[in-house]
């Protein structure tokens, strides 16, 4: 029975790459892959299909969310792993796991209410809807990913490493930064790469707060619109096979390919852990 489940999950995964690449390909031949990956303006009427705005913007929300969840969720990792007493880690780490089972559109609904109104009274202006708030919301989002890889990270390293450096006269904290932190280097660093991937890949929440602006961003308060916003936000406004519903497909290409790279570099490190 696993072995049908896990057949038809690999079929159905097989059918929907074939998919994209079916009408992505034809429009890439058509539009051409340099002026679709470098070209900058998006306008189907002048027949100007380019992403690269969207690649970059993609690349932002990726780095910002990495800048925060890193440190938020080795922390967490740490405290529960070398600091939190039992009883405190019983009801941290279910909490943690919780997050994951949240849908994303309840994460974007809470930042479309709470965050970018916050966001637009501290900045003096605007609605709040900006890649800042994007970069907010996804970071919650992924911190459940770093947090339960990274803390398994750390207590796979093995005792002896611990009881030896404590013996030596290092406290714990030295422990921790100087034999916990580089022996689980590896584990951690797949948890920040698949974590990434979780990043670059989400459309719905990011979609309701990033304001979803063609034009390339000066600033983490200007709106933006990344690969997955711009395929939520532009597929129900096109004609079927159209050119650029076509296009649309050919963006998916692009975010799958980023997206598998992340997933194969964070599985290799962790398979080397």
């Amino acid at each position: 029975m696993v072995l049908v489940c896990a057949a038809l999950a690999f079929l159905v995964l097989l059918l929907i790459t074939i998919l994209i690449f079916r009408d992505g390909f034809s429009a890439l031949l058509e539009i051409g892959l340099g002026n679709f990956l470098f070209g900058t303006e998006w306008i189907p009427s002048a027949g100007k299909y380019g992403i690269s705005t969207f690649i970059l913007n993609s690349v932002f929300l990726t780095l910002g969310t990495l800048a925060l969840a890193a440190p938020l969720g080795v922390g967490c990792a740490i405290f529960l792993a070398e600091v939190a007493p039992y009883r405190v880690r019983q009801a941290v780490r279910p909490a943690t796991d919780l997050l994951v089972g949240i849908p994303s559109v309840v994460y974007g609904l809470v930042g479309m209410t709470l965050l970018c109104p916050l966001i637009a009274d501290l900045s003096g202006g605007g609605s709040g809807h900006c890649l800042l708030a994007a970069i907010i919301v996804v970071t919650i989002m992924v911190l459940p990913t770093v947090v339960s890889i990274s803390e398994d990270s750390l207590r796979a390293v093995p005792r002896e490493y611990k009881e030896g450096a404590l013996a030596l006269g290092a406290t714990h904290w030295q422990v921790i930064r100087k034999v916990m932190l580089p022996a689980a280097r590896p584990g951690i660093v797949s948890a920040l790469i698949l974590g990434m991937g979780r990043a670059i890949g989400e459309a719905l929440a990011a979609y309701m707060v990033i304001g979803n602006a063609f034009a390339m961003i000066h600033s983490p308060l200007d709106p933006a619109r990344t690969l997955t916003s711009h395929i939520v936000g532009e597929i129900p406004e096109i004609a079927v096979g159209s050119l650029q519903f076509r296009a649309l497909f050919a963006t998916g290409i692009v975010l799958l390919v980023i997206i598998l790279a992340f997933n194969s570099i964070g599985f290799i490190t962790r398979r080397r852990s």
